[in-house]
């Protein structure tokens, strides 16, 4: 297949691993390093089994691609309330999380990373999480008017989207 010049339908249907496809174009995502991988393990276990416990819906990890408007992203950890699952999950989700979660890696760029938290929102994403791990803090975005960091001291919460899921900020970081 030419991947050159495809379409979002195409990109949705088919597995391109290590790309997003943005702007019409496949984007090759970073290479994590072992630290993005850590991180991502820790995030992905305290809310996938604060999310089972309490039946919330599912956790999802960086293979799996969501349709952000005319985008396909993977965002490195997301999650979708019961209510949204689509019924068909086998296939790429065709609905945007109700939170993403991207770790910052050492060659994306702060530009990038805040295009792709506010697309996110524009797509209908409740909440953003953008973990920074060498200032070892989390950038939450709710709007591009509401945004707030948290530091290590800070306590994180899910808010009004994964309801009552709570940690302490230094545990991602663990």
């Amino acid at each position: 297949m030419n991947t050159e010049s495809i379409t979002l339908e195409e990109f949705l249907n088919n597995d391109y691993e290590s790309y997003e496809y943005v702007k019409g174009e496949l984007a090759p995502m970073s290479t994590p390093t072992m630290v993005h991988g850590e991180i991502s393990t820790n995030i992905v276990t305290l809310l996938n089994n604060y999310v089972r416990q309490h039946k919330l819906g599912r956790v999802y990890t960086a293979e799996t691609t969501f349709q952000i408007g005319e985008s396909g992203r993977k965002p490195d950890v997301a999650f979708v309330s019961q209510a949204r699952l689509p019924e068909n999950r086998n296939q790429a989700s065709p609905i945007p999380p109700d939170l993403a979660i991207e770790v910052v890696s050492p060659t994306d760029k702060v530009y990038d990373v805040q295009e792709k938290a506010l697309e996110y929102l524009d797509a209908g994403t409740k909440m953003v999480w953008v973990i920074e791990p060498i200032a070892k803090t989390v950038t939450v975005y709710h709007s591009p008017n509401e945004i707030k960091i948290l530091t290590k001291n800070d306590i994180i919460t899910g808010e009004e989207v994964v309801s009552g899921f709570q940690c302490a900020v230094t545990e991602f970081f663990e």
